[in-house]
Formats: structure tokens, C-alpha cells, sequence
């Protein structure tokens, strides 16, 4: 067993359990100094990767894969990771729910995250995905004394174990005609015998089960409600790394064990895409509240992420990876500035409350306006990239009836990032915001997502040598 490759993971896991038993025998409150910890732990958790090169090889008797592609999505998983952290400080002061064990479900999290965009075998994605979702349930009810975060907790625990039974079914049907667990195993006994009404049975029973992770419809039931109950650090946690480990996790099931049955598995990723694009695009239309309305929002990007992804091959691989990438650091920071506004009644949650934003507090609503540009694709924005090299590729194989759908969308789309502009620009003033001191956390995080994304866009071409080098590591 090459321990060196997962020593990232394994020191995540005692770190973790460490800090765990520290918050649990230490008398008074030791989270301040634990979520230190934590944000340093995912930080060097995301730098290992490239520090040390990118070695990459096969791990825990071949259970997991640490290539190229997984050292990418690390990287930025342990990034969203402590952006989070840093985001849920003030938050969580305020609404005196400053506890240690915020912190340390969220490692947990990141843990199975890194768990499962490495998985080369079913038993390893299983654990990953579950040691991930157990965590994330909590997390939806962290605030006990809510109503709304209890049932949110509740409802998320309870479609996750459909989802869980669905993905334990399939893995049941493709061992029973397949002999094996291994993406290689399974990949080499498709190629050989040829697919069975089982092996096609069990993989639409899996990517059933990514799809709910990923928010894709017609699984995507969950979540306005867990976005709307959570505490909001914790939505903006779910809107961005869990999507992001998901989604991997279904291209390096549908490119390893399963890309024999190409055709099998593109006539599942276009139904999601296409119903994910349509349902969120349309279903946000109707939203008053903002976390709901970015739940709608994130059912329509899971949906444009998908497209690329059913164009299959190593482009389709590397158009998801550049657009899951911006939108994560879009999601990002727009939750940060959310997470900065508050009124007597608490963090802003109504669209109406941004009324008149602009007039007491221009930069706040120069940031939210330049990220919901990106999240649109206007050029120049990098969001326009992404969608760009999304759609390309789907195009250049044939799927262009496929990307019209996707711009149609987008166009519906539009409409209530704008009304969210407009509200903000040349409404009048609402109620009053109380109007906290910009913290360094919200700082950095939402000057990182605007150099990102407003000043400096050209990078999206050069930084395609990475995806590039993650994107082909699968093939």
C-alpha cells in the first residue's frame, strides 16, 4: 500500500479526530482557536498537490487514484474549505453559535470530498460520499433552537438516504454482472463481455444518486429548503465544494468503469442537464428569498456543467473543470457579501432588503454586481469563459441543439441576476442595513473572487495548461 500518496488524507482524518477530542476535554471555548487550526490545516491540505509535483499513482491497494485530475480538485476543495471558515467567524458570533464543532464536521467533509474524487473502486466512492454527507447533515441543522435548520438537517438526512439506497443498488447491480468493485475491474469485464440490461441498470441507478449530490433535477427536491433552513456559512459551503467533489466524482465514473457504454450514459447526462437547466432557470423566477433563489441558481449551473460532460473525452472533462472552477469562486463570493449585509432581523435573506444598495453601500453593490455578471456570462467577465469553453466542445461533437438549449436558459437566467441588479441600483432604499466594519474575511474572500473575475480574465486561457494536465490524467 503506497501510503505516501493519501498521507494528505490520512493527517486530515487525526488532525480532525485531534482537534475533536481537544474541543471535547478542554473547558471554555476553544473554537476560535480550532477553527484557526482548521483553516490552516486546508490550506496546506490544498497546497500539497502542487508543492509536491503532482506524484500520482494508485493508493490503498489501488482503492484510490491520485492523479493529476484529483491533486486539481483538492486544491480547490480545501481552498472553498476555509473560505467557509473564514466567512462563518462573524456569522457564527453573532448568532452565538460559535462552536467546535463547526469546524471539525467541516474537515470531515473536506476529508470525504478528497476521498471521493479520488475513488478508483465503489467502496471507496461510497465512503467518501457518505463520511462527506454525515457531516454535511449536521451541519444543515447546527442551529438547534431554529425551526428551519432542524427541518432542513431532517429533509437533507432523509432524501440522502434514498439517494444512498439508490447508489447501494446500483454498485449491488454492476458487482452482481460485472465480478468486480475496481473502475478497471468493471471497465475490462465491460469491454470484454460487452454490457448487460444489469451493468446499464446499475449505472443509472449510480449516476442517480451523484445526481441528488449535485443538485441535478429531478433529484434536486432538497435543496431550496436545506439552502433556505441551513445557517448561511453552511449554504455557502454546500453551494460550492460538494458540487464540486460530486460532479468530479461523476465524470471519473462515467470516463473509468463505464466508458465502454458511452451511449448509455450520454442519454442520462442530457435528460439531467437539460431538466437541471430548465427547472433552476425557471424556478428561480418565482424566488423572494435570496438563498432560494441561489438554489435555483445552482440547479441551472449543475445543469450547464452537465453539458459539457455528455460531450464526453478529455475536452468535455476539461470545459467542466473550468467552469466548475469560476463558479465556485463566483458562489464564493457572492455568499460573502450576503454574509456581510445584516438588518435588526439578521443576515439579509429577502431580494427586496437589497433595495437601494447602492446608495449605502456602493462597493458592496459594485462586488454583487460584478459577480452576478459573471454567474450570467457577460464578457469580459471569466464566467463568460466558462460557460464558453462549456459549451464548446458540445457544439464541435454534434450537441448543438444541446447548447441552444443551454443559451435559452441562460437567457431566462439572466433575468433574475438582473432584477437582482436593479433592485439594488434603482430601487429605493429599503430597510436599514446595519452596517458592520468589512472584516478581513470578507475582504480577501470577495477581492480574490473580483481579481478573478473582473481584473485580471485573461487568465482563463493560460491557466488551461493545468485542466489540461488534470483533464488527461483520466484518459
Amino acid at each position: 500500500m503506497n501510503y505516501q500518496l493519501i498521507l494528505p488524507e490520512i493527517l486530515l482524518a487525526l488532525c480532525a479526530s485531534f482537534l475533536l477530542g481537544i474541543g471535547v476535554s478542554k473547558k471554555g471555548n476553544r473554537a476560535p482557536v480550532i477553527r484557526n487550526v482548521a483553516i490552516a490545516l486546508l490550506v496546506i491540505y490544498a497546497l500539497v498537490g502542487p508543492v509536491l509535483g503532482g506524484r500520482s499513482g494508485p493508493a490503498a491497494n489501488g482503492m484510490l487514484m491520485i492523479d493529476a485530475y484529483a491533486h486539481y480538485l483538492k486544491f480547490f476543495l480545501g481552498l472553498s474549505g476555509a473560505a467557509a471558515l473564514l466567512l462563518s467567524k462573524s456569522y457564527l458570533k453573532t448568532e452565538k453559535l460559535d462552536h467546535f464543532e463547526f469546524s471539525v464536521l467541516l474537515l470531515y467533509a473536506v476529508l470525504g470530498m478528497g476521498v471521493m474524487v479520488s475513488a478508483n473502486n465503489m467502496l471507496a466512492l461510497y465512503i467518501g460520499i457518505e463520511l462527506q454527507s454525515l457531516a454535511l447533515y449536521v451541519m444543515a441543522a447546527f442551529n438547534r433552537d431554529s425551526l428551519r435548520a432542524s427541518e432542513a438537517g431532517l429533509k437533507y438526512f432523509v432524501l440522502g438516504a434514498i439517494s444512498s439506497g439508490l447508489l447501494l443498488y446500483g454498485i449491488t447491480l454492476v458487482y452482481g454482472f460485472t465480478g468486480s468493485v475496481d473502475f478497471d475491474g468493471i471497465a475490462a469485464a465491460v469491454a470484454s463481455n460487452g454490457y448487460s440490461s444489469g451493468v446499464i441498470a446499475g449505472m443509472v441507478f449510480i449516476l442517480c444518486g451523484l445526481a441528488f449530490k449535485i443538485s441535478a433535477a429531478p433529484f434536486h427536491m432538497w435543496t431550496p429548503d436545506v439552502y433556505e433552513g441551513s445557517p448561511a456559512p453552511v449554504t455557502a459551503f454546500f453551494a460550492s465544494a460538494p458540487k464540486l467533489a460530486a460532479i468530479a466524482l461523476m465524470a471519473r465514473v462515467i470516463i473509468g468503469p463505464f466508458d465502454g457504454i458511452m451511449d448509455q450514459w450520454q442519454s442520462v447526462i442530457i435528460v439531467l442537464a437539460l431538466l437541471s437547466m430548465f427547472v433552476g432557470a425557471v424556478g428561480a423566477l418565482m424566488q423572494t428569498n435570496i438563498k432560494r433563489l441561489m438554489a435555483y441558481s445552482s440547479i441551472a449551473n449543475m445543469g450547464y456543467a452537465l453539458v459539457p460532460l455528455a460531450s464526453g473525452g478529455e475536452e468535455g472533462v476539461r470545459g467542466m473543470l473550468i467552469f466548475m472552477t469560476i463558479y465556485i469562486i463566483s458562489i464564493t463570493g457572492i455568499f460573502a457579501c450576503i454574509l456581510q449585509m445584516r438588518n435588526r432581523d439578521g443576515v439579509v435573506e429577502q431580494i427586496s432588503d437589497l433595495s437601494g444598495l447602492s446608495r449605502t453601500n456602493r462597493g458592496m453593490a459594485f462586488s454583487l454586481t460584478a459577480l452576478m455578471f459573471s454567474l450570467m456570462g457577460i464578457p469580459p467577465l471569466l464566467g463568460f469563459f466558462g460557460k464558453l469553453f462549456a459549451f464548446w466542445h458540445a457544439a464541435s461533437v454534434g450537441l448543438v441543439w444541446l447548447v441552444v438549449a443551454a443559451l435559452i436558459a441562460s437567457v431566462i437566467g439572466a433575468f433574475y441576476y438582473l432584477r437582482i441588479v436593479k433592485i439594488m441600483w434603482m430601487d429605493e432604499g429599503g430597510r436599514e442595513f446595519i452596517a458592520p466594519p468589512a472584516s478581513l474575511a470578507w475582504t480577501s474572500t470577495v477581492s480574490v473572487a473580483m481579481v478573478f473575475l473582473t481584473i485580471i480574465p485573461f487568465i482563463a486561457i493560460p491557466a488551461r495548461g493545468w485542466v489540461e494536465q488534470a483533464s488527461t490524467s483520466l484518459f
